[in-house]
């Protein structure tokens, strides 16, 4: 989300200073931008190991609970 800001604070900041003939805050505005795709790049990487490690984590807990499950012996049944 903050990434969507800050491209859209970029675009009107680039059209706003190529409008005024003013290239340092269009090219503020194109720096905004480049930051805002950062931002969602980064996201995004952060999204996709979040999913990767949590697949392993649920596995290793649910052999965790099996093996012990197995191992499980109930002193009444002796």
């Amino acid at each position: 989300m903050a990434g969507e800001m800050d491209k859209l604070k970029g675009k009107v900041k680039e059209v706003a200073g190529a409008a005024a003939n003013d290239p340092s805050t269009e090219n503020e505005g194109k720096l905004d931008q480049a930051k805002g795709n950062l931002k969602e790049t980064a996201e995004n990487l952060k999204d996709r190991a979040k999913e990767a490690l949590g697949g392993a984590a649920d596995k290793a807990k649910e052999a965790s609970e099996k093996a012990e499950r197995k191992t499980h012996r109930d002193p009444d049944d002796a």
